[in-house]
């Protein structure tokens, strides 16, 4: 484990800036407070209640933040995350499979985020910011050829080293 902390991102309805979510450390060293309003960066917020949430995902975590870790695997290179899988394919270890998860497709765009099938909230609290917002994505079929692929399922992914 390099770090802890809270993922953040720009808000939902914010039109232009950063598109990426970041994994904020715990361990801050910001800088000095100033007036202007160019505000970014924001909590990132499970949106995953019954009708955003990917089968199989334990809870309802509708409104509670996101936690995050980066880590580091000493005896390991490369780091590959395989959409569309649960397992990892012959001589790649998985580190965790999950869902492909990112902001809502009515929102401004975002970075996919790999979110463990296990996520849990940061903390107990839920008092729906609506800051960043994260939610489960669909399939659909069409210019994406169904199949391999079948129509508004849940998208999984996985994360492989070697």
């Amino acid at each position: 484990m390099v770090y802890t902390g809270q993922v953040g991102g720009n808000k939902h309805t914010h039109k232009a800036g950063g598109v990426n979510y970041l994994c904020l450390s715990n361990d801050l060293e910001n800088g000095e407070s100033q007036k202007d309003g160019n505000t970014q960066l924001f909590g990132l917020d499970y949106e995953i209640g019954s009708s955003y949430k990917p089968s199989g995902m334990k809870g309802d975590m509708k409104n509670k933040e996101v936690p995050c870790a980066v880590c580091f695997q000493r005896r390991r290179s490369v780091h590959l995350m395989i959409p569309g899988r649960k397992t990892c394919y012959k001589g790649w270890t998985s580190e965790y499979s999950g869902f492909l998860m990112t902001d809502h497709k009515n929102h401004s765009s975002k970075d996919y985020l790999y979110v463990d099938k296990d996520a849990e909230p940061l903390d107990n609290k839920s008092s729906n910011e609506d800051g960043a917002l994260l939610y489960g994505i669909r399939t659909k079929c069409g210019s994406l050829r169904c199949p391999p692929y079948k129509d508004a399922t849940d998208v999984r992914c996985v994360v492989c080293t070697r």
